[in-house]
């Protein structure tokens, strides 16, 4: 595994990380086998967790706290991310900052996560939405240095809308926000655009989130794909949504090298751009693991093919089913 540093805080982190999204209410069995992903993953190197409150209303929190206390020895860097008081995703112009992160708010769910986790201090505390029109507004920053000094929090950060990737600047240029956690992919580019160079110039960490585009980039897709009901992905795949990106997957495979899966070209991609902090792809199976850390290996990518898939990406403006 290979480390990076994680903006200002010089944390040395992973960059496989891992996503904890997919492991949030699962009955017991699953939570075995996502004890089992989850100690793989630590032996083979990563060391940066991301959860939040709302995933599962803290029990992806219960399970890294556990994963942490199985492994006293390792520094395990542990991220997680508030709930808007309004519990809606994602983050509109309309909604008011008082529905979204009133100081109170702010407060009662970190100390929520910080017992979800069994610890008194979070490495990474996140805005899990936001709208720049809140960037000026003083109770939040207030809040963060309060935490940061009480003990609680090391550094805090936001995790910024679906396709709106600059949709926080002027939260960054506060200077009270030390990493950003952001969509990209081979088809999301757009962060390269003005937030990663903003992110360099202020030594500011990049989490790149949904690295294989919510399963569009590991090729299994089909326009016939259909999810279990109750699934999060049969909401966001429409049909509008599902035959586009079965198109823009397709028009990747004659890409792809020879002795490679669509998924590693799309994990080396994210890796090849040295603003990524730490790349955080959901692994709820132990063969996940195992392909996806196999990736931080030193190895990039031909230059040639990496100037080809930048012609891949795909501009997509949010819409009701994005979410």
């Amino acid at each position: 595994m290979i480390y990076r540093k994680f903006g200002r805080t010089g944390w040395q982190v992973s960059e496989v990380g891992y996503g904890m999204w997919g492991m949030a209410g699962w009955t017991e069995s699953d939570d075995k086998q996502s004890a089992k992903s989850l100690d793989l993953a630590v032996e083979n190197g990563v060391n940066f967790f991301d959860t939040a409150w709302g995933y599962g209303e803290g029990h992806s929190e219960e399970l890294l706290g556990e994963l942490i206390r199985r492994h006293p020895k390792t520094k395990l860097y542990s991220a997680s991310k508030i709930p808007p008081k309004n519990f809606n995703w994602p983050a509109k112009p309309e909604y008011k900052f008082e529905d979204s992160y009133p100081t109170n708010h702010i407060i009662e769910y970190t100390e929520k996560t910080l017992t979800n986790l069994g610890m008194e201090r979070i490495d990474l505390m996140q805005f899990h939405t936001w709208d720049d029109g809140w960037s000026r507004r003083e109770e939040w920053q207030r809040a963060i240095e309060d935490l940061k000094k009480a003990g609680k929090i090391g550094a805090m950060g936001i995790s910024v809308n679906r396709w709106e990737p600059e949709n926080g600047i002027e939260a960054l240029k506060t200077g009270l926000i030390d990493a950003v956690q952001v969509i990209y992919n081979v088809f999301d580019q757009n962060p390269t655009d003005v937030l990663f160079p903003l992110c360099e110039e202020l030594d500011i960490a990049v989490i790149a989130r949904v690295p294989f585009d919510e399963g569009t980039l590991t090729g299994n897709l089909t326009k016939e794909t259909t999810f279990p009901e109750g699934d999060w992905r049969g909401t966001y795949f429409v049909p509008e949504n599902l035959n586009s990106s079965v198109d823009h997957a397709d028009a990747l495979r004659p890409l792809i090298p020879e002795g490679m899966t669509m998924a590693e070209m799309a994990l080396r991609f994210i890796l090849e751009n040295k603003t990524v902090g730490t790349t955080i792809p959901g692994m709820r199976k132990e063969r996940n693991v195992l392909a996806n850390t196999s990736t931080s290996d030193g190895k990039i990518l031909p230059k040639e093919l990496v100037e080809e898939l930048q012609k891949h990406r795909w501009v997509r403006k949010p819409t009701e089913w994005s979410q």
